[in-house]
């Protein structure tokens, strides 16, 4: 990357996140943070090994406002503010559009094009170079009352994207903290389905919560890649359905209503 593109990518994540503390930090929205130590110490680390994190994605602000709670420095440093993959038919619509989240370290992804392409390619290099790349691992927004009920009467997480899988795998050399996470609050702030104009209007006074879990240890990640060296989707399918577990059940440690993983 160019020198003046390295400054002009500085200068939108720091612009992007210092608004999005302003947010948090003046009583537009309140937010409860747990375990953000978790994050913090795999981004100070700076061993060599990447981070990823995975969360569950409610709404259209959940990136980047919740990265209005890191610390105001983390934001001058591309090893310490995450890559992210975004959708090209919606946020690359035009060249402003994509010329501005480029500069904020996403990654254009095309639906339908399926795992092995480059916006994953591209994932899977930041994570090798020590790089912390945050995954929806849904692909899309899904809000509460819209998740699956299962034969016991659960809700449940919608499934996962195997590309997250993928970039574990293709990573496990040099294997990355991996770290679950856990959103409540969003869909309340940008509730789906509003007629225009009002569906980009957010909906400020909400609590909000923002929860980190344990790092996944290596060797519970290894365990699931552990499948016969000619059959990666099966590697790849119990890497991606490890993700899913560990973030759907820190949510279900979260909620308020455990059986409907929503909070009041």
């Amino acid at each position: 990357m160019a020198l003046a593109q390295r400054v002009l990518s500085t200068l939108t994540v720091a612009s992007v996140g210092l608004t999005c503390k302003a947010v948090l930090s003046t009583g537009l929205c309140s937010v409860k943070v747990t375990g953000l130590d978790h994050l913090l110490n795999a981004l100070q680390a700076n061993n060599g090994r990447g981070v990823v994190t995975v969360a569950n994605h409610i709404s259209t602000l959940d990136d980047p406002l919740t990265w209005g709670i890191l610390p105001a420095r983390f934001y001058f440093s591309s090893r310490t503010t995450r890559w992210s993959l975004g959708a090209s038919d919606i946020m690359f619509t035009n060249p402003v559009f994509s010329t501005f989240f480029r500069l904020g370290q996403t990654i254009e992804t095309f639906r339908g094009q399926g795992i092995y392409q480059k916006a994953v390619d591209a994932a899977i290099h930041k994570v090798e170079n020590g790089g912390w790349v945050h995954l929806f691992g849904e692909g899309k927004v899904n809000q509460p009352q819209t998740y699956p009920i299962d034969f016991e009467g659960l809700a449940r997480l919608p499934r996962f994207k195997w590309g997250a899988g993928r970039i574990l795998i293709e990573t496990s050399h040099n294997l990355p903290t991996v770290i679950p996470m856990w959103l409540t609050g969003y869909e309340r702030l940008m509730p789906e389905g509003r007629a225009f104009p009002y569906k980009y209007l957010p909906r400020f006074g909400t609590n909000l919560g923002v929860t980190f879990g344990d790092p996944i240890p290596p060797e519970v990640l290894l365990e699931a890649m552990a499948c016969q060296p000619d059959d990666k989707d099966e590697a790849r399918m119990r890497v991606t359905a490890l993700l899913h577990d560990r973030v759907e059940d820190l949510g279900r440690t979260m909620s308020d209503n455990p059986s409907r993983l929503t909070t009041n």
